[in-house]
């Protein structure tokens, strides 16, 4: 006896496929192919698409529909820039943790798109992986949404400012570039400036007040003038925002809100003639490997980026192996290790 067709929609062993997913929810088969696959389109029709591959038990295809009921070995790190050595150190950190619980990494840059790392989250439904582990500039109520209904376990690296209901990283940033001002009020600077860089960013946001936080606990005067927002955390926008800042005041000294602001913000100084340390002191966040290989050797804040790592990844680790502990929020103390840009006055 023939086999009956498939209804339309169906594929030959009866499993709905995208086709049905879409005629259900009344978009176009493509619409349907970028939301499911976390292509960015409208929130509406995400919507009406995850409503409807849920109510008909929709999986992609047959290798996805088998990882429901096993594991991959793989776990992601999303990342806002491969580029930057903040991340090229937590990749070191988390490689070693995975590599011992014999898994592989796989890597995620995102470009600190918000877009992309909603996708990200929402494409582990599919089950490509493990967890994940995703650093982010910035927490957005989309985050939250995601980030609780995620498919698998996340870890967060950043600072999440409200509940995530999933474990989070954290840097404290805001101390320690309050630390930094001080270190540089104690060797006798009194025009304190800082580049910072996006201020609608988390490490942005906290830098600033650390930075303002530092100049309230050594009796310095607040002045906007010296405070200058790169357009990002590299070296050729913390160049420009340097230029900015020199061109209506001179300050004694300069913090920047990483090193790769205060790679650029050298190179600025050095345009203009002035000697560092001796006309301006310099100062960086994050304790990158730059830091040492610039002349002079960069006085820098240590913010742990290999210990973050490493802690969030055992994080994700326990949590793959069943732990069902409430979400915790850890971080690392800040350090300020001390090198020629900051030296005194002579």
């Amino acid at each position: 006896m023939a086999e009956p067709e498939p209804m339309q929609g169906e594929s030959h062993d009866g499993t709905p496929t995208i086709t049905t997913v879409a005629r259900l929810a009344n978009v176009s088969i493509a619409s349907a192919s970028r939301a499911l696959n976390g292509i960015r389109t409208s929130p509406e029709t995400l919507a009406r698409v995850t409503e409807a591959a849920e109510a008909i038990g929709y999986v992609p295809n047959a290798a996805a529909r088998s990882l429901r009921s096993r594991r991959t070995g793989q776990i992601v790190f999303a990342m806002p820039d491969v580029g930057n050595p903040v991340y090229t150190t937590m990749v070191a950190a988390i490689q070693e943790a995975t590599r011992e619980s014999g898994r592989r990494l796989m890597l995620h840059s995102t470009g600190a798109d918000s877009e992309d790392e909603l996708a990200t989250v929402r494409e582990l439904r599919h089950r490509f992986a493990d967890g994940l582990i995703l650093a982010t500039l910035n927490i957005t109520e989309a985050h939250v949404e995601e980030l609780r209904s995620a498919a698998t376990p996340v870890v967060v690296i950043g600072r999440p400012g409200r509940e995530l209901g999933v474990d989070v990283v954290r840097a404290y940033s805001r101390k320690g570039a309050g630390e930094a001002v001080r270190h540089l009020h104690a060797v006798g600077r009194r025009r304190i400036a800082l580049v910072n860089g996006p201020q609608q960013t988390v490490p942005g946001s906290e830098r600033r007040l650390g930075y303002f936080d530092g100049l309230r606990s050594c009796g310095l005067r607040r002045d906007d003038r010296l405070v200058e927002d790169a357009s990002d955390f590299t070296v050729e926008p913390g160049r420009a925002a340097a230029a900015r800042l020199l061109a209506r005041a001179r300050p004694d000294a300069l913090l920047c809100a990483n090193d790769l602001l205060a790679v650029g913000a050298l190179a600025t100084l050095h345009d203009a003639g002035l000697d560092v340390p001796g006309d301006v002191a310099l100062v960086g966040m994050d304790n990158t490997p730059l830091s040492e290989l610039v002349r002079p050797p960069l006085t820098t804040v240590d913010l742990g980026s290999a210990e973050r790592a490493r802690m969030a990844a055992e994080l994700l680790l326990e949590r793959i192996e069943g732990s069902e502990a409430e979400p915790r929020v850890v971080g690392v103390e800040p350090t300020l290790v001390v090198r020629a840009s900051s030296a005194g006055h002579s």
